[in-house]
């Protein structure tokens, strides 16, 4: 299938100015800049590079990029950096996905609480698997975790949860010996979902108890210790969605999963379908049905659109991609070259080699589309004249 005529930027383009002066109350600066952003990515305002091909004489212009992480346009070219820095970390074992996702009504205030009950969402969850990996009546290991934070249903909706890429066992408590999981089991999500509903819920009782949580429009009652604790109460006996899937087919298959999932933003290009009066339709799917018809089409008024869009805005500086147990970032390197001396195996090191070798042949950068010759920087182009700043907007009182 070809690539998508229409994009995120045609639409914020078109659409961005005056919706933007309608809703400038409830847009926050970090949402700003994600809309200049992708707006301005691969334009004149950010420069470029004027390219000439030595073969075939084609001269063509290459804008910049704006690298923001919300940008779909920006997202293969990390995702591949990333990727290639994971190959040396994958063990010949078995892996597993598994998924935690908050509730509705704890999604409906994360909203106005992105960095906290984001932040308690990737905690709780790696605490859940460790220690219920660490039980002797489970798996009695040290596990490592591999977790993602995406906060969006396919129909845009806010629906924040994690996926976890887990290797199917772990070093036994004395460090000498690799514990694996039985063949296609890894732990009971029912065991996983009983205490990850209980940790979740003391951990936000605290932060709402140390003033850490902001409650607007109908939440704001919940500012009050009673109220909150009653508006908990239904959640304490429901049942929290937490899943595991089947094994993944081989460290090739867990590779290929993350490629789709760790730089992923809440819509592709991919996914849009027009843009006309009527205002933006996209593909999406419906996880309530069943085959087929779980595949449908989704028009929203442009406006709408835009503030679907804009609820997946992530905090500055808060990491969508976290690692855990033996995979966190301060050991990995100590506890991996372990587990691999007593799964006798040796780290396949030909790759990164040939990779970093100085005189190894190199992608070219940029590449003719006539002839698939490398080409050459001519000239620089410079980025327009820097337009002001995104006037900073007030607090936020709820969903743009």
């Amino acid at each position: 299938m070809g690539r998508s005529p229409l994009e995120l930027a045609d639409i914020f383009r078109a659409h961005g100015p005056a919706w933007r002066q309608s809703q400038h109350a409830h847009l926050s600066l970090g949402q700003l800049k994600v809309m200049s952003a992708i707006e301005q990515c691969r334009t004149a305002a950010l420069g470029g590079h004027v390219l000439r091909c030595p073969a075939c004489e084609q001269i063509e212009i290459s804008y910049n990029s704006c690298r923001n992480r919300h940008c779909p346009k920006c997202q293969a070219k990390a995702a591949q950096r990333w990727l290639e820095a994971r190959q040396a970390d994958l063990l010949p074992v078995e892996y597993y996905h598994v998924v935690f996702t908050l509730p509705a009504p704890i999604s409906a205030i994360a909203y106005t609480n992105k960095a906290v009950i984001y932040r308690l969402l990737f905690e709780v969850a790696a605490e859940t698997l460790r220690t219920i990996a660490a039980d002797p009546k489970h798996l009695g290991a040290q596990i490592g975790a591999t977790l993602v934070l995406h906060t969006w249903g396919s129909a845009l909706t806010h629906h924040p949860h994690v996926h976890g890429i887990v290797p199917g066992g772990g070093l036994s408590p004395d460090g000498e010996r690799w514990v694996a999981c039985k063949p296609g089991f890894f732990l009971p999500v029912r065991v996983l979902s009983r205490l990850f509903r209980r940790r979740f819920l003391e951990e936000l009782v605290q932060a709402q108890r140390a003033g850490q949580l902001q409650f607007f429009g109908e939440f704001a009652p919940l500012r009050g210790a009673t109220a909150f604790a009653d508006w908990l109460a239904p959640l304490r006996i429901c049942e929290w969605v937490v899943y595991a899937k089947r094994p993944f087919a081989g460290p090739a298959a867990v590779l290929a999963y993350l490629s789709r999932y760790t730089h992923r933003v809440a819509i592709s290009n991919q996914r849009l379908v027009s843009l006309d009066e009527r205002g933006v339709t996209f593909r999406w799917k419906d996880y309530r049905a069943k085959g087929r018809t779980r595949y449908k089409t989704m028009t929203l008024a442009a406006g709408e659109f835009m503030r679907r869009f804009l609820l997946h805005v992530l905090p500055s500086g808060f990491h969508r991609i976290r690692h855990y147990g033996l995979i966190a970032n301060g050991g990995r390197t100590e506890n991996l070259a372990k587990v691999r001396a007593l799964l006798h195996v040796v780290p396949a090191k030909a790759q990164l080699q040939a990779a970093d070798a100085p005189d190894g042949a190199s992608e070219p950068t940029f590449v003719c589309r006539a002839c698939g010759a490398a080409m050459v920087i001519i000239e620089i182009v410079a980025r327009a004249r820097a337009r002001g700043r995104p006037i900073r907007a007030p607090p936020q009182r709820g969903t743009p």
